[in-house]
């Protein structure tokens, strides 16, 4: 959807007049202002159940990681709900073609068990990010008023997002570079790191925009949904 801004009165844009969010696109989000944000998931530590000598190794490797940032990150804990549908709907097309009648049942009653436990028991998983940013040099020495008053009116226009286009590839550029340095500064702390894609991305906003809807409105396969790019 257009992010320009809309003639005053207009229902359709007013949610998102007041995000910084411009589009996402190559597994990257785009703000309005023309920063770019890259997002890395990665594994998590029981860090109580190493010994001593392993969890001085992992506080000494992400000493070093941080000391060798020469550029802002965020640290993203995110706590959701444990979602286990394609879980159960896989055990049910499993029930289904059993040709015994017992087994068939019992895989029923099963997929029902293990629903209404994670349904009742309100079980969460944890998930972790590291938010890459980069930011064209324009905004990186805006005061903090000019910061504020573009926080509460987000609107777009034609020529920042003619803006935005072209410099999108030599920004990017510069920001696939700082995802390779933190990528190797986790990977040197034992830790798995992905980048997320579009899709994930999309499906990461959409569920910290709307958590409550997120848990019955789920996000449809994006593959199958036709997207207009401007």
């Amino acid at each position: 959807m257009d992010t320009v801004k809309q003639k005053k009165g207009s229902p359709a844009a007013s949610t998102q007049l007041h995000l910084d969010i411009a589009e996402i696109k190559d597994s990257t989000i785009v703000l309005k202002n023309g920063g770019l944000r890259a997002v890395l998931q990665t594994s998590s530590v029981n860090f109580n159940l190493k010994s001593e000598e392993e969890q001085n190794s992992i506080i000494y490797s992400y000493q070093n990681f941080l000391n060798s940032l020469e550029f802002p990150i965020q640290i993203l804990v995110q706590s959701r709900k444990l979602n286990i549908d394609h879980y159960i709907e896989t055990v049910r097309e499993k029930a289904e073609a059993h040709s015994n009648e017992l087994l068939k049942q019992q895989t029923i009653e099963y997929a029902d068990y293990i629903q209404k436990l994670v349904e009742y028991a309100d079980i969460m998983e944890k998930n972790f990010y590291v938010i890459v940013p980069y930011d064209p040099y324009r905004t990186q020495n805006v005061s903090m008023f000019t910061k504020f008053m573009q926080s509460i009116s987000s609107s777009d226009s034609v020529d920042s997002i003619k803006r935005r286009h072209q410099e999108f590839d030599e920004l990017n550029r510069r920001l696939n570079e700082r995802v390779n340095s933190v990528r190797s500064g986790l990977e040197g702390c034992n830790l798995r790191v992905a980048q997320l894609t579009t899709p994930q991305l999309i499906e990461l906003l959409y569920n910290t925009y709307n958590p409550t809807t997120a848990r019955n409105q789920l996000v449809p396969d994006l593959a199958k949904v036709d997207v207009v790019h401007l």
